[in-house]
């Protein structure tokens, strides 16, 4: 077997997908074996190549996954919540690396990555982009470092396709809010605001969801003291960065000891 890992893209054909599809093939530390898609696609059975409008590659679209993982070490999914936990079983057998960028997992979904990280690696991020976890980081420092007086809101936008509310990432971004501040982040969640709510309730995060166009991912973390706002941003300019985050953290779980695993490890942050 060739020392280069083989990587498996599931939900092949969506938007994040086909971007993976396309920088595995342009990795030269990686390659494809497999792609996936969901039962009665109309890619399923064709080449890849074709599929995507070029030339054949020898790789055919499945909806089985344990077929497509046959002698792989590397699975890259960024699907639905029921589809990921499923995966995550299949890719433990396999014991092939799982990373992980669907968002939308409740605890219990978290709870059965974690049963299957005893067995293989999962590297799991609501964001893989390098940006975003550097933030994630000053956003814990910020709100460790003010008192509370400076209220917390998490403000976020993305394209009209998007299914889930608020994004991963910025849930992501107010659970290190509220570890920075001491807080339990499930009492302090607060979501969208509508008609009268009354005065903002101390030692709360607010979340604030835009959709619409094709806005790829902007996220706004907001401190606002008396006489002074302070905002830390990231904003995503290129898709191309959440697939090369996601690549990134395929290589670094090779030979790595099983465990649930984020982006924060694999940068070393």
């Amino acid at each position: 077997m060739s020392e280069i890992p083989g990587i498996v893209v599931m939900g092949a054909s969506g938007r994040m997908g086909r971007m993976l599809l396309r920088e595995v093939a342009a990795h030269p530390g990686m390659r494809l074996v497999g792609a996936v898609e969901r039962s009665g696609h109309e890619w399923i059975g064709q080449d890849l190549g074709i599929a995507t409008g070029g030339k054949p590659q020898g790789v055919y679209v499945t909806d089985d996954p344990l077929e497509a993982m046959a002698g792989a070490q590397g699975v890259i999914d960024f699907t639905t919540p029921e589809a990921t936990v499923e995966l995550a079983t299949l890719a433990a057998q396999a014991r092939a690396v799982h990373v992980v960028g669907t968002t939308g997992l409740t605890d219990a979904d978290i709870e059965k990555l974690d049963a299957a990280a005893r067995h293989a690696v999962i590297v799991r991020a609501g964001n893989m982009s390098l940006g975003v976890n550097l933030l994630t980081q000053l956003v814990r420092q910020v709100a460790a470092a003010l008192d509370s007086e400076f209220d917390i809101e998490v403000v976020e936008a993305h394209h009209r396709h998007k299914v889930d509310a608020p994004s991963g990432t910025a849930l992501m971004l107010g659970e290190a809010a509220a570890e920075g501040r001491g807080l339990d982040f499930k009492d302090s969640y607060v979501a969208a605001r509508d008609g009268i709510t009354g005065a903002r309730a101390p030692g709360t995060i607010g979340f604030s969801a835009i959709r619409g166009g094709d806005i790829i991912g902007e996220h706004d973390v907001i401190f606002a003291g008396p006489g002074e706002r302070i905002v830390l941003r990231h904003v995503a300019s290129d898709r191309a960065l959440f697939a090369r985050g996601a690549l990134k953290a395929v290589l670094w779980g090779q030979d790595r000891m099983p465990g649930h695993y984020s982006m924060l490890d694999v940068l070393g942050l």
